[in-house]
């Protein structure tokens, strides 16, 4: 059995430095994720005031000077996210509860993506946007409102993002807010709120079917951070994926992985797919308190994958894998069909034409969808080029499906991994027969 060391999570270590940032005091935090999104967002957090160091490639120990909730100054240039979708996010929540004006921005890809629905909520707060460029889009022209409105937000879609947006708002104007989803998002904000002495509050919506997080009362102060960010589970699951579908030499075992209730849709679902996965929990990363994240092992060996369906209520669970899943599809027994994942339209590329382009290009048969697709399993050998789209979840995803024995896949813009996982095409070499 070979041993596999992926990175660390990519949504946790983002959060870990913008949280850390606004602490009173120093935030020790260890497996950070040096990845491209993560650089990304402690530049555009050093340009604000906090001290962040260059992040380590081997994710070794680094110290974070926050601020404080009122400490943040004035950016003396743009605030330029690169790709990343999650720190332009949430920093446009730290900015609308702020006093601070700064224009946020990002690179082609991430100047195409929505921000309508953060911006709506954040304006409800007391915060005013003004686009550059195109209405909804970055760049964007951020007021902060000094000091927040209370706000009570439904969200039509179940979003991480969405929802850690406005619970930083509400944190850093210090105002109480509740934000309401049809279904459970991930939950790492809540989490680390919570173990930095926030009282952050979560359960069944009692005005309509879903879950609401209620934030009563704003804290005065973040404690900082002494916290080891979880290897990430979706890294881990190309891994996973490789070994099921017979790519690797063997079994792989994955140590260390995230295994947030919210975050392993994907290996239960590839369970139901007939794959030889097993998740072991084991502890919790940097304190015992159950506040902090579930962290254990994952084990997969070769496996024959049947098709299934995926419905709505699941995906908020495995949205960053689904493309993964789509691609198994391929070479599964039977149809796989997703459904309820119009979101993935608003991801780094439009995932569900990316896919679907992609998988006829190397001989699959796909149906698309508005809101998903239908992938038809084959035994044939799947051979083609396929582009990335400038969307590392794209080129990782055909970067499995071209290692199976048989299958030739050449991707145009491989280097596109190095977002998520830095190590990717080191792993496959490593641990692919």
């Amino acid at each position: 059995m070979t041993r596999v060391l992926v990175p660390g999570d990519k949504s946790i270590s983002q959060r870990a430095l913008i949280f850390g940032a606004l602490a009173d005091g120093v935030s020790r935090l260890r497996g950070v994720l040096a990845g491209e999104d993560a650089r990304s967002t402690a530049a555009a957090l050093r340009a604000l005031g906090a001290g962040i160091p260059e992040l380590p490639e081997d994710g070794s120990e680094i110290a974070v000077r926050g601020v404080g909730l009122g400490g943040l100054v004035p950016p003396e240039r743009r605030l330029d996210l690169g790709n990343s979708g999650t720190g332009a996010r949430l920093l446009l929540g730290v900015l609308a509860g702020s006093g601070l004006e700064a224009v946020v921005t990002g690179d082609a890809s991430l100047r195409s993506r929505p921000m309508r629905r953060i911006v709506d909520p954040l304006t409800e707060l007391g915060a005013s946007f003004e686009a550059l460029e195109r209405d909804g889009r970055l760049p964007l022209r951020v007021r902060g409102a000094g000091r927040a409105r209370t706000l009570a937000w439904s969200s039509p879609v179940a979003s991480a993002q969405v929802k850690s947006a406005i619970l930083l708002g509400g944190v850093v104007g210090g105002a109480a807010v509740s934000v309401s989803e049809p279904h459970r998002s991930r939950d790492h904000s809540e989490r680390m709120l919570r173990a930095m002495g926030a009282t952050v509050l979560a359960g069944e919506s009692p005005e309509a079917s879903g879950w609401r997080v209620d934030m009563p009362m704003p804290p005065s102060r973040l404690a900082p951070l002494d916290y080891a960010v979880p290897r990430d589970p979706s890294s881990a699951a190309f891994a996973a994926a490789a070994a099921v579908v017979g790519a690797t030499d063997g079994e792989l075992e994955l140590p260390g992985v995230g295994l947030n209730p919210h975050r392993i849709a994907f290996f239960k679902v590839l369970r139901r797919m007939g794959a030889d996965v097993k998740v072991d929990h084991r502890r919790h990363a940097g304190n015992p308190s159950a506040d902090f994240e579930p962290v254990g092992e994952v084990r997969a060996g070769p496996s024959n994958l049947r098709g299934l369906e995926i419905l709505p209520q699941e995906v908020p669970g495995m949205i960053d894998e689904l493309p993964l899943l789509a691609v198994l599809g391929a070479v599964a027994e039977g149809e796989t069909v997703i459904s309820g994942a119009g979101e993935l339209r608003a991801k780094e590329s439009d995932r569900i034409s990316a896919l679907v382009t992609n998988l006829r290009a190397v001989g699959a048969q796909v149906e698309e969808r508005p809101d998903g697709l239908t992938v038809f399993g084959s035994r044939s050998p799947l051979q083609g080029r396929v582009r990335a789209f400038a969307d590392h979840r794209i080129a990782m995803a055909f970067a499995v499906l071209g290692r199976i024995p048989g299958n030739e896949i050449q991707i145009d813009t491989p280097e596109v991994a190095a977002v998520s996982y830095p190590g990717f095409w080191r792993m496959l070499a490593e641990t692919c027969a």
